[in-house]
């Protein structure tokens, strides 16, 4: 049985805090330094800035839950104001639970929601070095460029990649 989607409100940002520091070392420690890892984490999951990304920036967080426990989350807005491409912010899963399809899972939702708010394309960055870009491009995504964050003292190297999230059928209909 699939886990539980909803979305996550304010009060839910200790238990966000909490999923991600049993994830967050795992999924980067073979492609950032143990200070790199520390110092964005502190800087992406302080209760300060999830309340601002949920309440300021319009991020709209998906919770993935089985019985009461937190199994993984993605976030996601519009590029821009009132802009049809959407970006996702986020998207983790328990260590645990990876190869599971509950990335897969959330993942569909996020596409869903975006689609339904008028989304046309999905975009993310992906470090160039972290093995997700698989998982990303066996659900649809492409490369379109690289880009060079810096985060602190730290650079971020990532991949951007796109999907779109209408088919050409949708796009050009056949009159009958």
């Amino acid at each position: 049985m699939p886990p539980k989607l909803r979305l996550a409100q304010p009060a839910d940002i200790p238990a966000i805090i909490q999923l991600q520091q049993q994830i967050w070392e795992p999924t980067y420690r073979a492609i950032l330094s143990a200070d790199q890892i520390t110092y964005m984490f502190e800087a992406m999951y302080s209760p300060e800035v999830l309340a601002n990304q949920m309440t300021t920036q319009g991020h709209t967080f998906v919770l993935a839950e089985d019985a009461d426990q937190l199994l993984g989350f993605a976030a996601f807005a519009p590029l821009e104001p009132e802009s049809p491409i959407f970006k996702l912010h986020k998207i983790y899963v328990l260590p645990v639970t990876q190869g599971t399809g509950l990335g897969k899972h959330l993942l569909s939702e996020v596409e869903s929601r975006c689609r339904s708010l008028g989304g046309t394309e999905l975009l993310l960055n992906v470090n160039r070095y972290n093995p997700a870009r698989g998982f990303y491009e066996k659900q649809g995504f492409r490369v379109i460029r690289e880009e060079d964050i810096a985060i602190g003292p730290y650079w971020m190297n990532d991949f951007v990649m796109a999907k779109p999230l209408v088919s050409q059928v949708d796009q050009n209909p056949i009159a009958a």
